[in-house]
């Protein structure tokens, strides 16, 4: 009996003390709202108000401008929290063998398919493939080095060749430096033209921005 009465009674407590703590909490920011701010304000511009509604109005004003201050404070807290929790799940998942590997290749080609410049493409090149006389629009993605470049004498640059009209897939070249082509164009403008399907040129880009 003893043990059912003290274990109703911790519940008891459990339950109503979130709601206690709650209050208290909110009569002391009250408290301190109308003692450090709401009340000096009040007694400074009082010789300006005519009545007492203005006064309450003053004081309503105040109180919700405060409210609005610390929800923002909220919000931003929360946000931050959110980005680092994010963040974790995404240490997480590199640690997974393969699709960690997959997921940040994806990453990386997103950031230049979405327009950031300090992506993994370098400068759009042209190179000659599939054979002699045809060339392909590629993107420079950086030197090769390790063994690769070892065994062979000439210098090599690593290229990616899209495909058109989807270019999150490609193929990997390893094309000897002085057979590269650069382009003056941006990467996203040879993206472009490379999603077009050669519809979309570089002149009509220029043009159309201007």
């Amino acid at each position: 009996m003893l043990t059912k009465l003290r274990d109703n009674f911790i519940t008891g407590i459990a339950v109503i003390l979130p709601a206690v703590v709650t209050i208290w909490l909110l009569s002391v920011i009250s408290h301190g709202v109308n003692e450090n701010i709401l009340n000096p304000l009040i007694k400074y511009f009082k010789p300006y108000f005519t009545n007492i509604y203005l006064e309450y109005g003053a004081r309503t004003i105040v109180f919700i401008a405060l409210i609005l201050i610390v929800t923002f404070i909220g919000l931003a807290t929360r946000l931050i929290f959110i980005r680092k929790l994010f963040s974790a799940c995404e240490s997480m998942f590199f640690k997974i063998p393969m699709i960690g590997k997959v997921y940040i290749a994806i990453k990386q080609m997103s950031r230049v398919f979405l327009g950031d410049r300090k992506g993994i493409f370098k400068a759009p090149v042209l190179v000659e493939y599939p054979r002699k006389g045809v060339h392909s629009i590629a993107f420079l993605t950086s030197d090769t080095k390790g063994e690769i470049q070892q065994k062979i004498k000439q210098k090599l640059v690593n290229v990616f060749l899209p495909t058109t009209p989807n270019p999150t897939s490609g193929i990997l070249l390893l094309v000897p430096e002085d057979e590269v082509i650069y382009l003056n164009m941006s990467v996203e403008e040879a993206m472009k033209l490379v999603i077009s399907g050669g519809m979309v040129v570089p002149d009509e880009i220029s043009q159309s921005a201007e």
